[in-house]
């Protein structure tokens, strides 16, 4: 599943790829074999789609797969190796614990000097410079400085002679012209030996951009083991994908106005780098709920209308599917729209008009049904039933004549006629719900919310 984090990322790079007019190259990393699968591949290519990158905008490039450069990467470490840049060591885990003292010290250059020749089994280890110091060139982060002696000479490819991600990604990047790298700063501590690597090559290094950190209301970093971090989770629950770019770009990064809804377009003019923060960005789905509300209410009705339309599908709505009337939800739509937050509440606001029965809420039923609420049903009944019409203004009339009689405020007498109509306590405007609905089911819904009362 696509990480929230890497949704951010995507979002940034397409930013600065479409700012300067160059290209933003999707690259599958796919030499884990256990870790590649198609329907994943795809699902990346999907979630891309949805916020807006990819597809046949001139400014993507892609998909590339790492597997189908092996040969490049192959011919990068011979090349390494054969300019003394690069050496083969046999050494085991237990025997440089031996000489260390220790499992979790760094390589202490045992076969640098050694001269050995590939076997099978022999790991490539890149020569790290044993003075000064690699200067990364990070837009977010300035110039981080990381002397060379702390740097072990780290292994470029397996014994088996397979390069491992390190080198293969260098290469890739050298193949596909990469000029920028925007990415987590989690992978800010991999950049000094990417460098090295690029400038072994022959080649200049990219500029660097690491990102702040996403973490959760415990500020601990995001994480798809504690938190819901898909993008495809979030979309499935009704999150508009304008809603998610317009937060995900704001994660980490602000225009410098009070302003935050904006046009992705909006965004992308505006953005720069330079301006990202380097304190970690907390991911606040209070806000991101609230800015989804607000994209919601902004959708045209009928784009409102076709939004809602995959919770309303046979299947995954609660009611039967000969029982759904379009032209009923389309009259109630405008309704629900000033009240949802995620588009998948739809069908907590609509299902009353396409049940047999309401869904009881049992925490609303007993709220609203306080004693005097029989009494009070019966007349609204008789009051109701007794109408000529059935339009929203005739039944406020009826009902505000029901509450003067029992001495209650409107929206007191309107609490159990709501529950016994549409099973709780928080919904539409009722009298709006009650023409909708029909006369003669609103009648029988309040026939038996008496007989369970006197049950």
């Amino acid at each position: 599943m696509f990480h929230v984090g890497g949704a951010r990322s995507a979002l940034y790079n397409w930013a600065v790829a479409r700012q300067a007019g160059g290209t933003f190259v999707l690259r599958i990393e796919d030499t884990d074999a256990s870790r590649n699968r198609p329907e994943w591949v795809e699902g990346i290519i999907s979630a891309l789609a949805s916020i807006g990158i990819g597809g046949t905008d001139p400014s993507f490039e892609g998909p590339y797969f790492q597997s189908q450069n092996a040969e490049r990467h192959r011919e990068a470490a011979r090349r390494l190796s054969e300019e003394g840049k690069a050496y083969y060591c046999d050494c085991t885990r237990e025997q440089l614990a031996e000489r260390t003292g220790s499992e979790h010290l760094g390589y202490d250059g045992f076969c640098r000097e050694r001269g050995l020749a590939y076997e099978p089994g022999r790991a490539l280890r890149f020569r790290t410079p044993d003075e000064g110091e690699t200067v990364v060139v990070d837009l977010v982060r300035g110039k981080p400085a990381f002397p060379n002696a702390a740097i072990e000479d780290f292994v470029i490819a397996r014994g088996d002679g397979s390069p491992v991600f390190l080198l293969a990604n260098v290469v890739d990047d050298l193949d596909e012209r990469i000029t920028q790298v925007v990415r987590g700063e989690e992978h800010l501590s991999n950049t000094p030996k990417q460098q090295l690597l690029w400038e072994a090559l022959g080649a200049r290094p990219p500029v660097w951009a690491h990102l702040p950190v996403i973490v959760n209301e415990k500020r601990q970093k995001l994480s798809k083991r504690r938190d819901k971090v898909a993008l495809e989770d979030y979309l499935a629950e009704g999150y508009l994908p304008e809603a998610m770019v317009n937060y995900l770009m704001l994660l980490g990064w602000g225009p410098g106005d009070d302003r935050e809804l904006r046009p992705y377009e909006e965004l992308e003019r505006l953005f720069r780098l330079e301006d990202v923060n380097t304190s970690a960005a907390f991911f606040d789905v209070k806000k991101l709920t609230a800015f989804n509300g607000e994209y919601i209410r902004a959708l045209e009705p009928g784009a409102f209308v076709a939004a809602c339309a995959p919770w309303l599908e046979p299947g995954r709505a609660p009611w039967a599917p000969e029982a759904y009337d379009q032209g009923v939800f389309e009259k109630v739509a405008p309704l629900a729209q000033t009240r949802l937050a995620v588009l998948s509440e739809i069908t907590t606001y609509v299902d009353f008009l396409f049940l047999d029965q309401p869904a009881i809420d049992e925490a609303s039923w007993a709220k609203a049904m306080k004693p005097g609420a029989e009494t009070l049903l019966a007349d609204a009944r008789a009051e109701l039933a007794a109408l000529p019409g059935w339009e929203a203004e005739a039944l406020r009339a009826a009902l505000e004549a029901v509450a003067a009689r029992h001495g209650l405020k409107l929206g007191k007498a309107q609490a159990p006629i709501r529950v016994a109509v549409t099973g709780r306590t928080v919904g539409l405007p009722l009298f709006e719900s009650l023409e909708l609905l029909g006369a003669d089911r609103t009648l029988a819904r309040l026939d038996a919310a008496r007989e369970r009362l006197s049950a």
